[in-house]
C-alpha cells in the first residue's frame, strides 16, 4: 500500500506540510535545542547583570545588548551556524559583523573587557550553578 491510497487525499498536504515543518525545526534546532536555551539563558544573564555592553563605540544596557544579541542569534540559527552556546558567543556575541570591532562589557568600576571573555566567564559560571 502506498502513502497515496493508505492516506485520504484531504489528509495528505496537511502531513506533508506537517512533516517539513518538523524537518525545519530539527534543522534550525526548533524549542527544545539545549544550546538554544543555554544560549537564552546566557543573554538572560546579560541583561540582568546591571552591566553595560559597548557595540560599535556606543554603550547599552542589558537589555538591549540582549536583544540585540537574540537578533544575530536567529539570523546564525537561520544559516545552520550553531551547534553550541560557544559557537554563538564566538561568532555573534564577541564582534561587529559591520564594524569588525569587539564588543565590550563594563561592569560597575571594572574595567571593560571583551564579551567573548565576559561571556565564556558566565557560561562556565551558568554551567557550574546548573550541575548542583
Amino acid at each position: 500500500m502506498t502513502f497515496h491510497t493508505a492516506v485520504p487525499r484531504p489528509f495528505r498536504s496537511a502531513l506533508v506540510a506537517l512533516s517539513c515543518w518538523g524537518l525545519a525545526l530539527s534543522a534550525w534546532g526548533g524549542p527544545s535545542n539545549p544550546a538554544r536555551a543555554e544560549t537564552e539563558s546566557l543573554l538572560q544573564v546579560l541583561q540582568d547583570s546591571g552591566c553595560q555592553f559597548n557595540r560599535n563605540g556606543s554603550w547599552y544596557s542589558g537589555a538591549e545588548a540582549r536583544a540585540h544579541l537574540l537578533k544575530k542569534l536567529g539570523y546564525l540559527e537561520d544559516k545552520g551556524m550553531l551547534k553550541s552556546t560557544e559557537d554563538f558567543i564566538n561568532l555573534g556575541a564577541s564582534t561587529s559583523s559591520s564594524s569588525g570591532k569587539a564588543y565590550l562589557v563594563k561592569c560597575a568600576e571594572s574595567p571593560a573587557v571583551e564579551s567573548k571573555v565576559w561571556l565564556h566567564t558566565q557560561l562556565t559560571t551558568l554551567r557550574k550553578s546548573q550541575k548542583k
